[in-house]
């Protein structure tokens, strides 16, 4: 196998090396695109981040979740159970109680979310000013 050569301008240290080979595989490549399309999507992480909190039963959660439609909570939440980061628990009580929580997985997922979050919130003012900054320079 031949080593990965870095673009111009960017550098890998040994550490990146091997993650770096691995994305550079169209495999590797497509995975991460998908998982990135559904982290990315407009309700995703808001659920991820909700469920962090606390498991929570469906109506709980769209309480919680500002804007999501019953149908678009199903919708996500059935792609997160699938994707093995939501679980989905029944009681069977009349009427059954379904309870969402995340998986360990989907813990893993949360705190590198709720760092990007925290990120986000502590940038957003720099941000704002260089997207209004770049507007004025293309109008």
């Amino acid at each position: 196998m031949t080593p990965a050569i870095a673009q111009e301008g960017t550098g890998t240290s040994g550490g990146n090396m091997d993650v770096t080979t691995q994305i550079e595989s169209f495999g590797a490549c497509q995975a991460v695109t998908d998982m990135l399309s559904r982290v990315g999507d407009k309700w995703s992480m808001q659920v991820v981040m909700k469920l962090g909190e606390e498991p929570r039963r469906f109506n709980e959660l769209r309480r919680a979740v500002d804007g999501i439609s019953q149908r678009m909570l199903t919708r996500t939440l059935r792609n997160l159970e699938r994707d093995g980061l939501v679980s989905r628990t029944v009681t069977p009580t009349v009427p059954p109680r379904v309870d969402y929580a995340l998986t360990d997985l989907g813990r893993s997922l949360w705190m590198p979310v709720a760092e990007l979050s925290r990120w986000v919130l502590e940038n957003r003012v720099v941000i704002e000013a260089a997207r209004a900054q770049y507007d004025l320079t293309i109008e």
